[in-house]
């Protein structure tokens, strides 16, 4: 792109505006620059779909032929001709007799259509069968299979000039096609696409994917962003099988509908084994047999019904790629993506079942469940908001979903080996899981195949949490399967990190039911022995934990008596151990109580570096710290507060001082009195406290993700425990260790 922002093409004018009238971002300017014709705004496919049942990659196809532009009267028009061609020339199952008869009495007429070629060995022609307008045997000259080989594989969308000519002859067929022009990719792109790939950062690469299944990447952490692509894999390796269970509301089951033409949705959750793997009436192949993905919707509920032959057979397809019906032996590279809805939340599950627990009781078997690769965690899945659409550009869906299909061949498990060593206590089928995982990551963020060790090392932990996941509740639901280490070492300093599943760090003790853990001693100490727990929350890493009562303080115990003798601020300093702590991407339960409060309890100077105090939502963590303050000092002392942040937000600065102004007013009434000063050259962020201690937090205050926060009915603003945190970490150092 020249410095005036022109594309090659010429189709990006400087400044960059969409249809609405808005800017642009860096990210649309270089999608539409470097994969011209493949690109369209996803928000556009709504607005011209109308009543028409035809899928949303072929809109899009549509869409990035006509309204590619970037300009707002190019978009429009563009629309405009989409919908007049959808409102002209697709066929409506329910109006080929209709859409036939206008053929015939015009002698011609352009449709739209799913078309299937086929050679009739007898008359060694090509013959074509139209799905919709329920037309067949229409002679398909050979060039056009050449040049658009898909006709013959699964078939394509395609728009089609259709002629009438009949000869009297019963014989022959009067259907003529006189030209063709497919709606979908049907060519293979993989060279370019991984040409230009490189011209974009790895966060820029994964929002553009995120972008291109629909979503804004703004509004999604690093870790849900992650948890998207794992949704993917199915497409792009073979033989993945993947269990999402969890809300109703989180898209579980759009991807596998909408987003490719490779992958097949079961609504129900329930087939036959003649539907899914070959009917020996006929020896015709099922589902396994021409899909790169099958997705069982509605899976779970425990009332549904399998039959024992379909549960075996699917245990032998997951495991070995085969299946058997009769004498003959098959092969099938299909994946399997079962998704259901959970009726209880996690904690529930944990204490009174397992993750599986929805499952019907056929699939609730070691057996099978042993051969799932992937467990992806529903419930960390945001319920769809319309905010949460995006108005950018991504690829068209088609196109993307090609590039995947042919990305199927590549095989990258073994990537991370030169850099990295699982633990030698997995199993096979922990290991298969967690490479397979791993490639089809990698598939998807490098799909060249190159990427450092600290670009794989993020894919590699995701994959192992999520067959760790598989393996725990196995442990559970089958005593006799023995736990392992889900751990990995590195080659470059021999450190060995072992994998936690969020809810392994979110609820401890009902994740382990029956072992006694380190966080459940450190929740049993005399400072959270009356600690609540809300919505499942417990005061474990860095969860909350009220400091008790004097009365409950006097309650006997096993603790030294000079434990015992201690007020309550006491009790919560000497919690305080200097160590570091590393909060996960997606955890709950950390608050600034657990956080901080141990180390400022009986302070009566704090000070607060952090050069981001200035929008709304900062300046409500610095109130919530305040609250800390006021519940970590003695009712008849005051504590000095003095905050130094950054002053050059031109949009937040008058909201900025008045809202200091607010909260230094406030609080003086309780005792708690905050200064503040503004210093434009700060970049560091640190809390100091005349307790001694110095915390060195990564993010500053700045820990929680974003929330609906303007809903004061939202219990996670009331709440800090419910929330989700941001991966970072947090130092303690004694001041004078310094």
């Amino acid at each position: 792109m020249n410095e005036q922002g022109m594309s090659q093409n010429g189709w990006i004018e400087s400044p960059e505006h969409n249809a609405d009238g808005n800017s642009l971002s860096v990210l649309d300017v270089k999608t539409t620059d470097l994969f011209p014709g493949v690109t369209v705004r996803k928000d556009l496919v709504n607005k011209v779909k109308g009543n028409a049942l035809v899928p949303s990659y072929v809109l899009e196809f549509l869409l990035s032929a006509y309204a590619t532009n970037t300009d707002q009267a190019s978009i429009e028009s563009g629309v405009d001709r989409v919908r007049a061609i959808l409102a002209n020339n697709y066929v409506h199952r329910e109006e080929a007799n209709l859409i036939q008869s206008k053929i015939r009495e015009k002698g011609s007429h352009r449709i739209i259509d799913r078309v299937q070629v086929a050679l009739n060995e007898k008359t060694d022609l090509y013959e074509a069968t139209f799905s919709n307008l329920g037309i067949s045997q229409v002679i398909v000259d050979p060039s056009l299979v050449k040049a658009y080989p898909k006709l013959l594989v699964t078939g394509i969308w395609c728009m089609c000039q259709i002629g009438y000519a009949y000869s009297g002859d019963p014989r022959e067929v009067p259907w003529q096609l006189l030209q063709l022009k497919p709606v979908q990719m049907s060519r293979d792109d993989r060279e370019n696409y991984m040409n230009q790939r490189l011209q974009f950062t790895d966060s820029e690469w994964i929002d553009l994917l995120m972008q291109s299944i629909g979503f804004n990447p703004d509004l999604f952490s690093d870790r849900a962003k992650l948890l998207h692509l794992v949704r993917m894999v199915p497409f792009v390796e073979r033989n993945y099988n993947l269990v999402e269970l969890g809300p109703k509301g989180t898209g579980k089951s759009h991807i596998y509908s909408e987003f490719s033409p490779h992958g097949m949705l079961i609504s129900g959750g329930e087939v036959t084994v003649a539907k899914l793997f070959v009917n020996n009436s006929n020896g015709h192949l099922g589902l396994v047999g021409y899909w790169d993905t099958v997705a069982f919707d509605e899976f779970a509920g425990k009332a549904k019904k399998a039959g024992r032959d379909l549960v075996d057979i699917m245990k032998n397809y997951m495991a070995n790629k085969s299946f058997s019906r009769g004498v003959e032996t098959f092969q099938g590279e299909a994946s399997m993506a079962f998704v259901g809805n959970t009726s209880h939340n996690v904690p529930y599950m944990l204490k009174n079942s397992d993750l599986f627990e929805e499952l019907p009781k056929q699939y609730h078997d070691p057996a099978f469940l042993d051969r799932i690769h992937f467990y992806l965690p529903g419930w960390e899945f945001e319920q769809i908001r319309s905010e949460m659409f995006t108005s950018g550009f991504g690829f068209v869906v088609d196109y993307l979903a090609e590039i995947l299909h042919n990305l199927r061949d590549a095989d990258y498990s073994d990537r991370f080996e030169k850099y990295f060593e699982l633990s030698p206590t997995l199993s096979t089928r922990d290991k298969d899981g967690i490479k397979k995982t791993f490639s089809g990551l990698m598939k998807l963020i490098y799909p060249d195949g190159n990427a450092s060790p600290e670009q794989m090392e993020p894919l590699l932990r995701c994959a192992i949490e999520g067959r760790k996941r598989v393996k725990d509740q196995l442990c559970r639901i089958d005593s006799i399967m023995g736990e392992v280490e889900f751990a990995y070492k590195r080659a470059s300093d021999g450190e060995v990190v072992a994998v936690q599943t969020l809810e392994e760090l979110d609820y401890p003790r009902l994740y382990w039911r029956g072992r006694v853990t380190e966080d459940e001693d450190e929740t049993e100490s005399p400072v959270t022995d009356d600690a609540t727990a809300i919505g499942g929350v417990t005061a474990a890493n860095g969860g909350e934990a009220s400091a008790p009562t004097e009365e409950a303080s006097a309650v006997p115990s096993a603790q030294p008596q000079e434990t015992l003798t201690l007020t309550p601020i006491e009790r919560l300093a000497a919690k305080a151990d200097g160590k570091q702590k590393e909060l996960v991407e997606n955890q709950r339960g950390i608050t600034y109580f657990g956080l901080f409060g141990p180390y400022l309890a009986g302070a009566k100077k704090i000070a607060i570096e952090d050069a981001y105090v200035r929008k709304p939502y900062q300046l409500r963590n610095l109130a919530e710290f305040l609250e800390t303050v006021l519940r970590c000092k003695n009712p008849d002392e005051d504590v000095a507060v003095h905050l130094v942040t950054g002053h050059n937000d031109p949009e937040f600065v008058d909201a900025q001082q008045s809202g200091l102004d607010e909260l230094a007013s406030t609080f003086s009434q309780l005792g708690v009195n905050l200064t503040y000063e503004f210093r434009d050259t700060l970049h560091d962020r640190s809390i100091t406290s005349d307790t001694g201690w110095e915390i060195l937090p990564g993010r500053g205050l700045d820990i929680f993700q974003k929330f609906v926060d303007g809903d004061w009915l939202n219990p996670l603003l009331r709440h800090q425990q419910l929330r989700r945190v941001k991966e970072c970490k947090i130092t303690y150092r004694r001041t004078d260790e310094k």
